[in-house]
């Protein structure tokens, strides 16, 4: 088998994987811009848990292979629309955006970091194993459904089609229409809500199907950085009835009192949930966690209080969370939870 080194010196080898952009997602979820399609320096150096200049250096010593794959740098009318149709809100009268494939090719050329070290030893493991392991003629295991299977299959490559084709197609039309610029926009959105919806279905599949031990961590994060804030409210909803919760009832929206969700663990304590669904690079501060604490404690006196996100908490943040008795479930702990690991507050 090929050492995963191999990659790093050889621009032969990675173009003969650039195609392979899925083992992202397999080490590690990566979390795109609304556009579904790119990412900034921030986010690749938060995927590769590096600083913002070890990624600039790389791309500086590595442009013209990184532009092959997709690296762009954006001003003038061409950031103007992209800010437009991706919904970015920044000043910079510049912005670089990676592709997945040069999301990839940057995992393949970063020295220092062990997720892109992982990257590279999953990605040379699949293609050994793709080379190597004899063909299946059998039309299907005698264990598996060949029905959920094939819908499997349809859902994924709908999925696939929907990211890779149909919206590109639509953000085309958006960028030369006149007229039809806003129902254009309403249908792209109504095609990327039905391709979230499909992640996330192929995701709680995975999840159900695979044992504890084996269960895809990446897969669901990528599927909670897809959700909606709603959408994500009802998994945590979720969460806390699978460990025993009951009377869970998400009020989140005007009128919630500060919460998203109230109930009561399964030895009858009050419980008030805040749910936070932002992008992995940011993070809850301590003003956050101050705001959440006095609705908890003081307007609804609730006896267990948690503050889920999908991002990190600042330091002070978490100090304030454990001196006022909130418990803070932050990205790392919300992947184990929703692969089935328990909340011991609860």
């Amino acid at each position: 088998m090929i050492n995963e080194a191999i990659l790093l010196e050889s621009r032969t080898l990675r173009e003969g994987v650039a195609e392979r952009t899925d083992v992202l997602d397999r080490v590690k979820a990566l979390s795109l811009l609304p556009d579904g399609m790119h990412v900034t320096t921030a986010m690749v150096a938060v995927y590769f848990q590096v600083g913002i200049e070890a990624v600039k250096s790389l791309v500086k010593d590595h442009r013209e292979e990184l532009d092959s794959h997709g690296y762009r740098v954006l001003t003038g009318p061409a950031l103007r629309s992209f800010k437009d149709l991706s919904g970015i809100r920044s000043h910079s009268p510049s912005l670089a955006i990676f592709s997945r494939r040069a999301v990839l090719n940057v995992a393949m050329l970063l020295r220092d970091s062990e997720v892109a070290r992982q990257v590279r030893t999953y990605l040379l493991d699949m293609e050994y194993v793709a080379r190597t392991q004899p063909v299946d003629n059998s039309v299907h295991s005698p264990l598996s459904d060949p029905l959920t299977d094939l819908d499997d299959r349809i859902d994924q490559r709908i999925t696939h089609i929907l990211g890779k084709a149909v919206v590109p197609m639509f953000n085309a039309l958006i960028e030369t229409s006149g007229d039809h610029r806003r129902e254009l926009i309403s249908l792209r959105d109504d095609v990327q809500r039905v391709k979230r919806k499909l992640c996330l279905h192929h995701a709680r599949l995975q999840r159900l199907e695979a044992p504890r031990e084996n269960r895809p961590l990446a897969g669901v994060m990528a599927a909670m950085d897809a959700m909606s804030g709603f959408e994500f409210e009802d998994h945590v909803a979720t969460l806390l009835r699978r460990d025993g919760c009951t009377d869970v009832v998400v009020r989140g929206g005007h009128g919630d009192r500060g919460v998203d969700i109230t109930g009561r663990t399964a030895d009858g304590r009050s419980l008030v949930v805040q749910c936070k669904r932002l992008s992995p690079f940011q993070s809850i501060t301590s003003p956050d966690v101050q705001k959440f604490l006095g609705s908890a404690k003081v307007l609804h006196k609730a006896e267990v209080a948690l503050y889920v996100a999908t991002c990190s908490f600042t330091r002070e943040a978490l100090l304030i969370a454990a001196e006022g008795g909130v418990t803070a479930v932050h990205r790392g702990l919300l992947e184990a939870w929703s692969a089935g690991t328990e909340l011991p507050v609860l």
